[in-house]
């Protein structure tokens, strides 16, 4: 059995360049084991922290080496609201020896310091060392979520003319962060609502839905190496069933499609029958199934 001779870890607030090929080199490593899917966010973290200032009080990346080759990797990721997202990985060769509780130790002490109540562990249905290790931390299973791709052309329905996607401004941060109430029952944090030009800046693009200038509904979009994502999308209660959720998503496919991706993808609840038989209709389909599990501090 393989055992840990030099072990030592590295704790940052955000990612800068080597960090990220190191972990995209694990990951690698990791995939080729097991056919999973990582949310880790890389993309979007390095982004970020090229393009505006972070907070150096929180540690966000913690990173566990073996005579300095990375073998573990947990990070923490949270979308504006009061909700931490933390997702990972060890190497299969150094799977057993303690890796991922000494990181997951680590993490939940940074959760111990910040005012968030809740921590969201987020792990693919298909791997097991991942779910038995979550099983052991008492997370209770809170949701889960298809990641799917666009297969072949979009099957478009009636095109809405008066329907118009408008960029996001910061000034619109309320709306959007209303919206996300509303669709994701989600609360955004006091004063700190995700601004759409900042957002902007890291590659996430928001647009609002506007109908005859009024907005019923948003959705944002992001090409991440090749890849395009749509993320967000929904329709105001009061004009729903009446095929703006489809036009909407039409409209941000046709924007990423000006982008020249290779791909197109999106996340949906399991549980939202209405929006996944919406993109299946369209010619998204089911690729993996990320499983969410919730610790709360109360």
């Amino acid at each position: 059995m393989k055992t840990l001779i030099n072990p030592s870890t590295k704790l940052k607030s955000s990612l800068d360049r080597e960090d990220y090929e190191e972990i995209l080199t694990l990951k690698k490593c990791c995939l080729e084991i097991e056919d999973v899917s990582l949310k880790l966010e890389l993309d979007y973290k390095l982004n970020k922290a090229l393009n505006e200032s972070i907070d150096k009080d929180k540690i966000n990346e913690f990173m566990f080496y073996e005579d300095e080759k990375l073998i573990g990797y947990m990070g923490i990721c949270q979308f504006g609201s009061d909700t931490l997202e933390v997702n990972g990985m060890v190497h299969p060769d150094f799977r057993r020896l303690g890796v991922f509780k000494r990181l997951f130790s680590l993490v939940r002490d940074e959760w111990s310091k910040r005012e968030s109540q809740k921590m969201l562990l987020l792990c693919d249905c298909n791997s097991t060392p991942g779910i038995n290790f979550i099983k052991s931390t008492v997370a209770h299973y809170e949701n889960s979520e298809y990641e799917m791709f666009l297969v072949g052309e979009a099957r478009e329905g009636v095109t809405i003319k008066s329907l118009k996607l408008r960029k996001a401004l910061n000034k619109d941060a309320k709306e959007i962060a209303r919206q996300n109430a509303i669709y994701f029952q989600v609360s955004s944090l006091d004063g700190n609502s995700t601004l759409p030009e900042e957002e902007s800046k890291h590659g996430m693009d928001t647009f609002l839905a506007e109908l005859n200038e009024s907005v019923i509904g948003k959705v944002h979009i992001e090409v991440q190496n090749g890849v395009g994502g749509i993320y967000g999308l929904g329709v105001l209660p009061d004009y729903r069933g009446k095929g703006f959720g489809r036009d909407i998503l039409m409209k941000a496919v046709e924007k990423l499609r000006e982008q020249q991706v290779q791909q197109i993808m999106l996340q949906v609840a399991v549980k939202n029958r209405k929006a996944l038989n919406l993109y299946q209709s369209c010619g998204f389909k089911e690729t993996s199934t990320m499983d969410y599990f919730k610790l709360s501090k109360i």
